[in-house]
């Protein structure tokens, strides 16, 4: 009679452990990666999420990069906008609307990949996935002006490395959205907080 009370002490043991909740999913890493896992590994890593010292910093400074090529490909995209009758008036509008049709496209991606690679290593948003930094970075220069310093570039960088690591409300509360959404989700918002941050400071530092 003891000997069936401890079976059924250490079965509800077990069943009470697989209930808690745990940061580690059921991989479904079989060892052979099609040509869709190399892709969502190539686009959730940004080629510098395996860099072993703070890869989410890495992936916002890839953020910064490609805000730096759109802002650049933008002039001549305009100068043919306007040779087709784009109003003169519409060039921050227009580099603006660049960079939210970019943001989305990352963040789609982002949450494809992060997704995948998610269910392929078995773990609730890996370290590895700095897409949503990148996505992130880049939503924090939406409200700067045309004209900017190198000043507002780092000031925009470290507002949103500050941002998505403190996750104020209600950021770390969209962590625990489903896979790459969960990734991608807190990162936008982190994003979007440092721009209207970003856009005071701008502001500010132009009145005084």
């Amino acid at each position: 009679m003891n000997q069936t009370k401890i079976e059924a002490a250490s079965l509800e043991e077990r069943v009470d452990h697989l209930k808690q909740p745990s940061k580690r999913r059921k991989s479904n890493d079989t060892g052979r990666k099609s040509l869709a896992d190399h892709a969502a590994f190539a686009i959730a890593t940004c080629g510098v999420g395996l860099i072993p010292l703070a890869p989410g910093t890495w992936g916002s400074a890839v953020g910064v990069g490609l805000f730096l090529l759109l802002n650049s490909a933008s002039a001549p995209l305009y100068s043919f906008a306007i040779r087709h009758g784009a109003p003169l008036a519409s060039q921050l509008s227009f580099r603006n609307s660049l960079l939210l049709i970019f943001a989305a496209i990352v963040t789609f991606a982002g949450i494809w990949a992060g997704s995948k690679v998610e269910r392929r290593t078995g773990l609730e948003d890996p370290g590895l996935v700095v897409i949503d930094e990148v996505a992130g970075q880049l939503l924090a220069y939406l409200l700067i002006p045309l004209s900017f310093s190198p000043w507002t570039l780092l000031a925009g960088f470290l507002v949103f490395r500050l941002f998505d690591i403190w996750k104020p409300y209600p950021i770390r509360k969209l962590e625990v959205l489903e896979s790459g959404l969960g990734i991608m989700a807190d990162d936008i918002l982190a994003g979007l907080y440092a721009a209207v941050l970003l856009s005071i400071l701008v502001t500010v530092n132009v009145l005084t």
